[in-house]
């Protein structure tokens, strides 16, 4: 029999939901975080290049030396001086935010999360046996706000660790500059870890196109880790590349979980994301254009339907919808596929707060977005 905390966990909602309408041809796909665009050829090349080169055994732990360089680089040039000792390369975003939590978290302690939030942040700290509280945002029909001063009375002396997915999966919500200021400085004071979920950084519709980041604010020796991907900004998901930035009196010990887990990236995965890192930036301008304006489109279509509230996102590829009736989202969800052939995520799997609520993936074309709107209608009356 599995460990307790294992047959404890939530099983992923969206999962179910998936496998609900996998192979059907008919249904318009908007449920899980990924583009209708596939990885740039010049990223696909990279490894195909590597792979044809026979780079196919065992690397480094960390990462290969070249992409470990060009990551750092690409940290200086985004937030702040970075150096590669500082930096480990890991098999996807989520393995780092794993390996994060393994490196830190143990059985019994206290974390704090800001949910609503993706279903795997939320089930990590439990595998380990840490007990999770959650801090909810709150919805005004039209936007997404942190109640700051709920967030910093959960962050009590002897939390370990706060977890802050930004921009933030589902809603898109955004943690502003000066309160970002306010949780490093009162979790310095109380010896807090900021675990950093900046998987979306990049795909931030505000000034700049890059989200606030600890990272520039933090000092040298403040308690922030970072975990990225290369899945959501270069549309690179089923490569499961990623990266986290520790202190460097961590990467040692961080190294040995890696080898413990999964001993390291593909050689040829990292030569894609070397790619990337050089080439990509107007992948990301592109990806970024494109979806603000499936996400102004998609999400002014959302507002003409009655019992429909939603937000406009500041970030990520969601909008997070709710719908007046809804009481069991993922029977809601099931009834979308099966009589609809439309692909909606739960809101129920990003935890009790989303309940009532459905995630819709816009990262998609406008004649889809336009007919997956029609579907809803249709299952609402309208």
């Amino acid at each position: 029999m599995a460990r307790a905390a294992v047959r404890a966990l939530t099983a992923s909602k969206i999962r179910e939901l998936v496998n609900e309408g996998l192979g059907n041809a008919d249904v318009l796909p908007f449920w899980v975080g990924e583009p209708d665009a596939p990885t740039p050829g010049f990223i696909r090349q990279a490894g195909i290049d590597s792979i044809a080169a026979g780079e196919l055994l065992y690397t480094h732990n960390l990462g290969i030396p070249e992409l470990r360089e060009e990551l750092a680089a690409y940290l200086t040039r985004l937030h702040r001086p970075t150096d590669p000792g500082q930096l480990a390369v890991t098999s996807a975003g989520v393995n780092a935010l794993m390996l994060a939590s393994q490196l830190l978290v143990d059985p019994g302690e206290r974390v704090v999360e800001v949910v609503p939030l993706w279903p795997n942040l939320q089930e990590i700290p439990k595998i380990l046996g840490a007990r999770v509280v959650t801090v909810p945002l709150e919805f005004s029909g039209s936007d997404w706000k942190l109640d700051l001063n709920r967030l910093i009375d959960a962050l009590v002396p002897g939390t370990r660790a706060l977890y802050l997915n930004s921009p933030n999966n589902p809603t898109g919500w955004t943690v502003a500059r000066d309160e970002q200021r306010a949780i490093l400085e009162h979790c310095r004071r109380h010896g807090i870890w900021i675990f950093a979920d900046d998987a979306y950084e990049r795909l931030y519709f505000g000034e700049g196109g890059v989200a606030p980041s600890f990272l520039n604010l933090m000092e040298d020796e403040d308690r922030v880790i970072s975990a990225n991907t290369f899945s959501k900004s270069w549309r690179m998901t089923g490569w499961r590349l990623g990266w986290l930035a520790v202190p460097a009196g961590l990467v040692a010990d961080l190294g040995k979980l890696i080898e413990y887990n999964t001993s390291c990236a593909p050689v040829f995965v990292q030569r894609a994301g070397i790619a990337a890192l050089k080439q990509g930036e107007a992948v990301i301008q592109e990806s970024l254009q494109r979806y603000r304006r499936a996400r102004d489109f998609l999400v002014g279509k959302l507002r003409t339907i009655p019992r429909v509230e939603a937000a406009l996102p500041a970030g990520t590829m969601y909008a997070f919808l709710k719908i007046e009736g809804v009481s069991d989202s993922l029977a809601f969800c099931k009834r979308l596929v099966r009589e609809h052939g439309l692909g909606l995520a739960p809101g129920a799997a990003f935890g009790p707060e989303g309940e009532g609520y459905v995630r819709w993936c816009f990262a998609a074309a406008e004649d889809r977005l336009a007919e997956g709107i029609t579907r809803l209608r249709r299952a609402l009356g309208f």
